[in-house]
């Protein structure tokens, strides 16, 4: 199958919480979208990898994906080596995403940086015709960075997700060992990021919406100069 739109995010839930009212609207205009996993997110806290891939599935209906499929890298220990970018290569020739939207390259957790390293390597070695992997040599036309998890970087661009905000709520909220853990998993003395992270998006798409003059919007960056045709129709006001 040929995707349109492909996002690749180091964990399960990852692309949920970063991209995921994109992808859903995205898929509501008719464009074929799909997930990539890397890790199983066996090394978290809460849940089981089990219990995390059978939650990606529910996610994934509720946010119309035409694919999801996990690598099952070794979770807290992605590393841009070789082996792992042959792997993710692999599905690149697979689906052939036109678009790919990939972690962006730095923040707090190794995974995720190095997930956005590993990724933009595995694209270009995508279309190398002596690669030695199966499939025709294929590389996406555009890769673009989500930068929810970095509040400090200034986006190209945002999309806005208002009318799809509430369903990327109840795809986040799929994840019910992560966002809706046991009492004492709850308590427990370890500080879990994820206990604030739901609203810690939720806030930044907050923020770009206003910049962008809507409700809710996710930020993306990409390396390139954007292109535009016609200055004249050019969204989001100035003065």
């Amino acid at each position: 199958m040929k995707l349109d739109l492909l996002a690749i995010a180091a964990h399960p839930d990852d692309v949920e919480l970063t991209c995921g009212g994109t992808l859903i609207k995205m898929a509501q205009r008719g464009h074929k979208t799909g997930v990539l996993d890397l890790t199983r997110g066996e090394m978290g806290t809460r849940g089981t990898p089990e219990q995390r891939l059978h939650e990606a599935a529910q996610a994934a209906r509720i946010m119309g994906l035409a694919m999801r499929a996990n690598l099952g890298l070794p979770d807290a220990h992605l590393e841009v080596s070789e082996k792992y970018k042959l792997a993710v290569a692999a599905k690149i020739r697979e689906w052939q995403p036109h678009t790919v939207i990939l972690p962006y390259w730095e923040g707090r957790h190794p995974d995720h940086y190095n997930a956005g390293r590993l990724c933009y390597e595995a694209c270009f070695l995508a279309g190398l015709k002596q690669l030695p992997i199966p499939g025709e040599a294929f590389r996406p036309f555009k890769i673009l960075y989500s930068t929810t998890y970095d509040e400090t970087v200034r986006p190209s661009f945002a999309v806005d997700i208002t009318k799809q905000f509430e369903k990327r709520h109840k795809a986040i909220l799929a994840y019910e060992s992560q966002f809706r853990p046991q009492r004492a998993e709850k308590n427990s003395r370890v500080h879990i990021p994820l206990d604030e992270l739901e609203d810690r998006v939720n806030l930044t798409s907050r923020h770009y919406g206003r910049m962008i003059g809507v409700k809710y919007a996710e930020p993306f960056l990409v390396r390139e100069i954007m292109q535009v045709e016609d200055v004249v129709k050019m969204p989001v006001r100035s003065v």
